[in-house]
This record gives C-alpha cells, structure tokens and sequence, in this order.
C-alpha cells in the first residue's frame, strides 16, 4: 500500500482512468501497486543477499548468477502465463495465496544452501511472479500507462531502499543472510493487506474476431528488446559486491552502494513519473544507454569507495528513469496493448538472462567480464529499440484527463 499513487489522482479527481474497463478508485489503484510492490521487494535487497549467501559460502561465484537467473526466470514465466491464460478475476484471494507462499518459502530458505537454496528460490520467484501479473494487469490497462508505472517503480523502489538500509545496518550484520530471508517472510505476510484491497477483477483486453490474443510480430520485437536491453543491467547489479572488492572495497561499502543506488532509483522514477506524456521513451533510452556505458566503464577501473557508490547511484537513477517508459514504447509498437500485458514478463526474463550469460564468463578472482558482457547486451539491445521507433507508423494517443 502506497501513498505515492494517491497522490497522482488530481483534487477531486477520485478515479484512476482506464483506456480498458470501469475506472478504479484511488484505493484500488494504490493497493494493486501495493501489491506489485510486495512481489518485488527481493530484487532491491538481491546483492546484499547473495554477497551475504556468498560470504557464509552457502554460493559460491557461480551460484550468484545462476540463484538470481532461476527467480528471475521463474517470475517472468509465472507472469508470463498468467497474462496468457488467465482471466484477471478473484484477484484478492490470488493475491492472499501468493503473498502467504512467498512467505513462506522464505522461511524455509533460512536452512538452505547450494541446489536447494536455488530451487526455493525459483518456487519464491513463480509466486512473486503471480502478485506482479496483477499490478501489470492494472497498469496496461490505464491511458497514461508510464504515469502509474512511474509511480509503482517510484513507490516499489523507495521501500526496496527502507529495506536495504534497514538490512545494511542491523539485519545481516546481527543475523546474515537468514536476516533478509525473514525479513522478506514478515512483509510478505504484510502484503496480504493490500492484496485484500485491490479490485476483484479487471475488464478482459478486446480482441478482434479474427485476431489472436498474443502479441503482434512488432510487439514481440518490442518484448524481445525490452529483455536484452535489461539483462545488460541485471547481469552488472548482481555482481555489485565482488566488483567491490575487486577494487580492493570491502562488504560494507558494498552494501552502502546498494542502498544509495536504490535512493537513485527513487530520484529517478520519480522523475519519470513528472515527465510522463512529456518526453519520448527513445530519448531515455539514449540517455539510459550513455550513462550506462559510463558507469560500467568506471567500474573496469580501480576506485575509491566514494567513486564506486556514486557510479552505483548514477546507475540506479538512469536504470529507475528508463523503467516507465518501456510500456509506452512496447504500446508504440503493438496498439492492442497485448504486448504491453507481458511488459513484467520480458524485464523479469531479462532479470534472468543477464545473470545466467554472466555466471558463464565470471571466476572466483575476477568478474570483469560481466561488464564486457553487459555492453554488447545493451548494444543489441538498443539497436532493436531503434529499428521499431523509426519504422513505426503513427497511431492516435489518447491523454488522460
């Protein structure tokens, strides 16, 4: 549950707008972001986890990779096929089930290690994956979809940063990584709140008689793009604290990274937020690509600890600032907002591509190749980007009142 979404409504304006389907309260539309924020409150903490998991040598180099591939890949299949094959009806009783399942699979993580460890972690990751279907659902339904995924990446991220630093400063330091594990259990077990609070249902997306419900073949290119540009992120972040002590930093300053990197990405969507339906998605796109560059290039060198957290901040604002702006350009390229439906899926698949082609080109001693890695990742990336926004035929946009 969220104040950020209520805040966006206009004085006296109490409905959010939907370009499909009865309008939803403010309530509503906060608490399906609510929801949405409960599923993925892991990913903001994942590199101080698996630093931690590292360091107890319950994962070893590659085990980092392959633990945040398995649930990464296991959401973005759950949403995937969520959207494909269910109807968006007993959302609050889904809701419930899934949050109290990734509760508990977070307990049962604390006595876990090696092969087991990632098999939880991918049963947590398909759980996570059904609460986001349904905050997507919301989202792609509305008629300034980058607005309210501002305001969830904004909102998700502000408590991703509570958490980290909550986790940086007493949690893993008193308990390890069992600390974050029972902290996710008790906010997952919070999330049954919001859950209970989201609508019951929402209008099915219209189809054509003669049109399938999939994506059409430019919105499937735009789905692809969306995964390869952000695996190239998710391949460097979840390598934040060797990159660290590669440089001769230790623990801490990793951590510190972390937290300071999700208060860029507060600023960030934030600020993504304020331009929504002011400022094209492929000019973020060039401005996300250069500072990335940048950023993965410094980390190639050795820096001091205040250089390598500013390097991680930067990167957390552009990362944030380019989030809202991926449905607008999968809409760009598919009207029928199909594709838009599997917006979640493609940057949790992405979230899980780059770790896994990660873990493949790192050691124990050195994981500079993931930058290497990273920067033809986006390359590709990018070029799919740029091959849909200049052969793309104009279509009307509707502004939301």
């Amino acid at each position: 549950m969220t104040r950020i979404a209520q805040t966006l409504l206009a004085e006296g304006d109490h409905l959010v707008h939907e370009a499909v389907g009865p309008s939803l309260t403010g309530l509503q539309a906060a608490a399906t972001i609510g929801v949405g924020i409960n599923s993925l409150l892991f990913a903001g903490v994942l590199p101080i986890l698996l630093g931690a998991l590292a360091d107890e040598h319950r994962l070893s180099a590659s085990g980092i990779g392959l633990t945040a591939m398995t649930e990464a890949l296991a959401m973005g299949v759950a949403t995937a096929a969520m959207g494909l094959i269910r109807r968006p009806e007993r959302l609050r009783l889904v809701g419930v089930l899934a949050s109290l399942a990734v509760a508990g699979l977070n307990l049962a993580a604390m006595e876990a290690d090696g092969v087991m460890l990632i098999a939880l972690r991918g049963a947590t990751g398909a759980s996570e994956g059904v609460l986001l279907w349904i905050t997507v659902s919301m989202i792609a339904r509305t008629v300034t979809p980058e607005r309210w995924a501002g305001a969830f990446f904004t909102a998700q991220t502000l408590a991703q940063l509570l958490l980290a630093m909550a986790l940086a400063a007493v949690f893993v330091p008193l308990y390890g990584a069992n600390g974050v594990f029972g902290a996710l259990a008790v906010l997952a077990v919070v999330g049954v709140v919001p859950a209970l609070l989201s609508p019951t249902r929402f209008a099915p997306l219209p189809v054509r008689p003669d049109a399938s419900e999939a994506p059409t073949p430019r919105g499937w290119m735009a789905l692809a793009a969306t995964l390869v540009f952000v695996s190239a992120g998710a391949a460097v972040g979840v390598y934040v604290q060797p990159l660290a002590h590669e440089a001769g930093l230790g623990a801490g300053v990793a951590r510190t990274a972390v937290w300071v990197a999700l208060a860029g990405q507060v600023a960030g969507g934030a600020l993504a937020t304020s331009l929504a339906g002011r400022l094209g998605y492929f000019t973020v796109f060039i401005i996300t690509s250069v500072v990335d560059l940048a950023v993965w290039a410094a980390f190639s060198q050795p820096l001091s600890a205040w250089m390598f957290i500013v390097a991680n901040a930067l990167g957390g604002l552009v990362g944030l600032f380019l989030g809202p702006f991926l449905v607008p350009m999968i809409i760009d390229a598919d009207p029928s907002r199909r594709a838009a439906m599997q917006s979640g899926a493609a940057q949790l698949l992405g979230g899980a591509l780059g770790p896994m082609l990660a873990s493949q080109v790192v050691g124990d001693r050195d994981v500079h190749g993931v930058l290497w890695l990273a920067a033809a990742l986006l390359a590709v990336g990018f070029s799919g980007v740029a091959w849909l926004r200049f052969t793309a035929r104009p279509w009307p946009v509707v502004q939301e009142s």
